[in-house]
């Protein structure tokens, strides 16, 4: 048989992903030119299922990287010039702030335990800060940030450029992008695809600040997929170098089979399977939630604390063929993490829950 993944990233594949596969192969679109009508089409056919999907405007380009992890990168060259401000709360968005480290940005943090979230009323912006750092679902300790809450951190700083990671939760978060300025995530956790490419949607703001510090600031905005040169091959559904083809195509067709189903149901869906997984693990003797307050629990990777050794659930569920994470970092024996993306199904996650409620007797 084979086995259900529940971890969060890789995840499981979405249902059709084999289908759209085996049609990527036999029209041989690993060896199609990136400067080909074919590979414009493509894109195009993309960015059109992502624009329906995730109500994303016109005014913003969706353009392409190798990993999510790269678009920290791109973000703090093109659109920081001196000071970046990030909400920490867990290993990824920890990760973010130390990228801005490494490239001798100031970066300004305000920090929580690992397990507890953000609320609009307690953030402090700095006042010099060019761009607020903010992770939508933090994939790592199982925390959200409300959408509301994100809108009102940027409306009460609207001159400055506000980042979303929602690399564990797009297409669920319902982001109004007539107020967010840049959001980026990967394919290989919500969109049931393989590792390999990310995905960076960008404004006009953020395209003028790294114009700016390539004119007139003397300062790099790196050599490689520099915001202004996607910017320029994005108007005519290219990229500088060559891309994940595959990957992009991939994308395309998933998107257009969530649009199918619709994004309102997708939410609804996801929410169902959310509140099943939250009602076990506040009821079970074995798990209990790890996230403190409710509000703050993420829709999307639930994690919680074990009594046993994470191993040990680990290695229960598996001989039900089903794969569920560990908790992360220092967490990894005493915690589990439950991904709850669209691939896996109401039924999937009922009979997960059955093989967990085995461990109660």
């Amino acid at each position: 048989m084979k086995q259900v993944y529940f971890t969060a990233g890789p995840a499981e594949m979405y249902p059709t992903f084999e289908h759209h596969l085996r049609t990527a192969v036999e029209n041989q679109l690993g060896s199609i030119s990136h400067r080909s009508q074919k590979f414009r089409d493509i894109y195009k056919f993309t960015v059109e299922q992502l624009h329906t999907l995730m109500d994303i405007p016109d005014t913003h380009a969706i353009l392409f990287t190798g990993s999510a992890s790269e678009v920290w990168e791109r973000i703090l060259l093109n659109c920081v010039e001196h000071e970046s401000f990030h909400l920490v709360n867990g290993s990824f968005s920890k990760k973010f702030y130390e990228y801005a480290v490494s490239l001798r940005k100031y970066a300004h943090k305000q920090e929580k335990p690992f397990g507890e979230g953000f609320d609009y009323a307690e953030i402090e912006v700095p006042e010099y800060a060019e761009v607020i750092c903010v992770t939508h679902n933090e994939t790592s300790s199982g925390v959200q940030m409300r959408e509301p809450d994100i809108h009102k951190l940027k409306r009460s700083n609207s001159k400055k450029i506000i980042a979303v990671d929602i690399v564990s939760s797009a297409p669920y978060p319902e982001l109004d992008f007539g107020v967010i300025d840049t959001a980026f995530f990967s394919v290989q956790k919500s969109f049931g695809l393989p590792a390999g490419l990310g995905v960076w949607i960008a404004n006009e703001k953020c395209l003028a600040k790294s114009e700016r510090l390539q004119k007139y600031e003397d300062a790099t905005i790196g050599a490689h997929n520099s915001l202004p040169a996607l910017w320029k091959n994005f108007k005519t559904y290219e990229t500088p170098a060559t891309p994940n083809v595959i990957g992009i195509y991939l994308l395309g067709k998933i998107a257009e089979d969530l649009n199918a189903i619709g994004a309102e149901t997708v939410r609804k869906q996801t929410e169902e399977k959310y509140k099943v997984l939250n009602k076990f693990v506040e009821s079970s003797s074995n798990f209990s939630p790890s996230v403190a307050e409710e509000r703050h629990r993420s829709r999307t990777v639930v994690v919680a604390n074990t009594k046993k050794p994470s191993a040990e659930v680990i290695a229960q569920v598996k001989k039900a063929n089903m794969i569920v994470g560990s908790g992360y970092g220092p967490f990894k024996e005493s915690q589990i993490r439950i991904a709850n993306f669209p691939a896996v199904s109401l039924e999937q996650v009922e009979t997960l829950i059955g093989e967990l409620k085995k461990m109660e007797y």
